[in-house]
């Protein structure tokens, strides 16, 4: 079955305001190598889907800079690949669209020279290992007009503006709700969608005529006019909603069982751009425990329970615990960071002490001097 997909480089971005002040979210580093993308983009490719689509809105120079033709996916090609979807309105002073049944509708004519039979929907503040495949198959065996992917949680304050989702027996959604301060167990809405591209155009045409202005309000709530089904994601799923759930998911890479979940699931691996440097570099006064170092370091003072992007210099003296350092940072001697999150090129100067709280990080930003 041929499948378009399509990815929301900036949705929610304003839930993490400190790592998207100067990019997209698609593009905020994780885990020392990769960026927020390469999830929901190698899930794509390793499930078949080759033509993917990336809408844009602003600060997206980082993020072309990475997935540049999509060679590091497999998706540099003559037909299909990868295409960036820059912002754009078709109305005289309407500026780029405010949410995302705008942004798919400012992208009306790349879907319609499609021709796909389904177009996958996903955002890219999820955190997974997902083979689509299945979900796919689902799809079509069910004859749905859309499957609204979900993983099973308790829900937390920074689920608040999720929807949940009921299903019957068969899966089939019965009710989509907001999360609105529940704090139970609950079938929460992913923003990962299949929906049939031949209905998501008649949705496009008639969408003046018939006021549709939002997918949650006007197409998902309505289940008695379109077959919505349900598919859990299962394994490691974890959304990043705030700054405290970027550091502590994090933080849980450094449990070796959510690495092989996350990043070897049933083979399938997740992809990011090469970046050929030089091994990490330890020396006779480096201390490391339970960390992870990226290649191109310089590590001469201790690291414990960090995670140390590529080409940071952790310096004799400097002690770095629960932290995560982005790329060309610099901690200098005698500096003491905990649960810090550093930004790229960020520099520490000598006995600086600067701590947070799992729940509070302190973060440094991108190019600055403490």
């Amino acid at each position: 079955m041929k499948t378009l997909g399509i990815i929301f480089s900036n949705i929610h971005e304003r839930d993490i305001p400190e790592l998207t002040k100067v990019r997209t979210l698609a593009s905020v580093p994780f885990g020392g190598r990769y960026r927020l993308i390469d999830f929901v983009l190698s899930g794509m490719v390793n499930s078949g889907i080759t033509n993917v689509g990336i809408i844009t809105k602003y600060n997206y120079q980082s993020l072309m800079d990475h997935v540049q033709s999509g060679k590091n996916w497999d998706l540099s090609r003559k037909n299909g690949g990868l295409t960036i979807l820059p912002p754009f309105s078709d109305e005289a002073g309407g500026g780029v669209f405010d949410n995302r049944f705008e942004a798919i509708k400012s992208v009306e004519s790349y879907i319609r020279h499609n021709d796909a039979d389904y177009v996958v929907m996903a955002d890219c503040d999820v955190i997974c290992n997902l083979d689509f495949s299945a979900a796919l198959a689902q799809h079509a065996r069910k004859g749905a007009d859309i499957t609204m992917f979900y993983r099973k949680k308790k829900i937390s304050p920074s689920d608040w503006e999720r929807f949940i989702i009921k299903t019957d027996d068969d899966g089939k959604v019965v009710e989509t709700v907001r999360c609105d301060g529940n704090q139970d167990e609950h079938k929460v809405y992913t923003d990962f969608m299949i929906i049939t591209r031949r209905l998501l155009l008649y949705i496009l045409d008639h969408a003046a005529q018939w006021g549709i202005k939002s997918f949650s309000r006007d197409i998902l709530s309505n289940c008695k006019e379109y077959k919505i089904y349900g598919f859990e994601q299962d394994g490691y799923c974890k959304a990043v909603n705030s700054l405290t759930d970027y550091y502590n998911c994090s933080m849980e890479l450094l449990d070796p069982a959510v690495v092989r979940e996350l990043f070897n699931k049933n083979g399938a691996q997740i992809y990011t751009k090469v970046r050929d440097s030089v091994p990490a570099k330890f020396t006779d006064t480096a201390c490391v425990k339970n960390s992870l170092i990226a290649d191109g370091c310089l590590i001469e003072g201790e690291v414990e329970n960090s995670i140390i992007f590529r080409g940071c210099h952790i310096a004799k003296g400097a002690k770095v615990v629960n932290s995560i350092i982005m790329q060309d940072s610099v901690v200098e001697s005698g500096s003491t960071l905990n649960c810090v999150i550093m930004d790229k090129d960020a520099h520490v100067l000598d006995n600086r002490l600067l701590s947070g709280h799992p729940t509070h990080p302190y973060y440094i930003e991108k190019e600055s001097t403490i």
